[in-house]
């Protein structure tokens, strides 16, 4: 059973130059927007879940087959921290992540964590483009990301900057985020 989050901290749009993180639901943007954020902030783009399948030596799926989702966490957990030492960099993080107290409390303190907030209709419409989601394997996407929003928004809350993701160019999102940062 997942524990509520701390009480909401005020949302803020004073970035100082932390490692940006990305949060919220899969299919949120988090990897596509992360990208082009990078490009227009001149800064370096790493998707948390490539550097963990990178780690691993095996796809995200393979590992929730073969060792589960604790598994998993841990070693996300722990390839998260490194990403937000050195230098400055856009991160985008898996939807679970931030869920995580250990992870959150890291990304809270060392990052400036970005919530792209969208609707389970929408987000149903960007993951059924591909078939590589283990918590959508064999369900229903609709109830199990109305469920995960349900669990998670709290969590995802409690973010420094949350930004809504509805149906609109990412670049769209990008500009939303610029703005909220005060950037060009």
């Amino acid at each position: 059973m997942l524990q509520s989050p701390a009480p909401t901290p005020p949302q803020s749009p004073k970035w100082t130059g932390q490692p940006i993180v990305l949060v919220g639901l899969m299919g949120a943007g988090k990897s596509t927007v992360g990208r082009r954020l990078a490009i227009r902030l001149g800064l370096p783009f790493v998707d948390a879940d490539t550097e963990i399948e990178t780690a691993a030596g095996m796809s995200i799926p393979d590992i929730f087959d073969r060792f589960g989702e604790a598994y998993f966490r841990d070693g996300e957990r722990r390839v998260i921290a490194r990403l937000m030492e050195g230098q400055k960099r856009v991160i985008a993080t898996g939807g679970g992540a931030f869920v995580d107290p250990q992870t959150r409390a890291a990304i809270l303190d060392r990052g400036y964590a970005i919530w792209l907030d969208a609707k389970p209709s929408v987000l149903v419409e960007r993951v059924s483009r591909r078939d590589t989601r283990p918590l959508l394997r064999g369900r229903d996407p609709l109830a199990v990301l109305e469920e995960l929003a349900r669990v998670r928004n709290p969590f995802y809350a409690t973010a420094h900057l949350r930004v809504s993701s509805h149906r609109a160019p990412h670049d769209a999102t990008v500009n939303a985020i610029l703005k909220a940062l005060n950037q060009p």
